[in-house]
């Protein structure tokens, strides 16, 4: 079972925007190769940094709402949202070191 939970045009607002915490939102596709080649190391920071960083995925396909209003035209794309903003935003399947790098500043811990 997949750590990063799926979100939905309908849940987005309260899933996303009114988080208490970042969330990372993985904007894919089931038929997008680099979209299940990063999936793994996703559910990896969402397993790992759960305290820290909650990470969602919105299949665009099915959310095309979403994915519209956040100007997605490139998967897989995720955006970093923090206080009902996109704060970051990153495109193309990264490797998980780089993925790291990227949102180290989101996976710092709370305390």
């Amino acid at each position: 079972m997949s750590a990063a939970r799926p979100v939905t045009d309908a849940s987005f607002a309260d899933d996303v925007l009114l988080s208490d915490k970042p969330v990372l939102v993985d904007f894919w596709a089931t038929w997008c190769p680099p979209c299940r080649a990063v999936s793994p190391i996703l559910d990896k920071l969402a397993a790992d940094h759960a305290d820290t960083l909650k990470v969602v995925k919105l299949d665009v396909d099915q959310n095309p709402v979403t994915a519209r209003q956040y100007g997605i035209t490139s998967i897989p794309t995720m955006k970093v949202f923090q206080g009902g903003r996109p704060v970051k935003t990153l495109v193309g399947a990264l490797p998980q070191a780089a993925l790291e790098a990227e949102l180290a500043p989101y996976l710092r811990s709370a305390a």
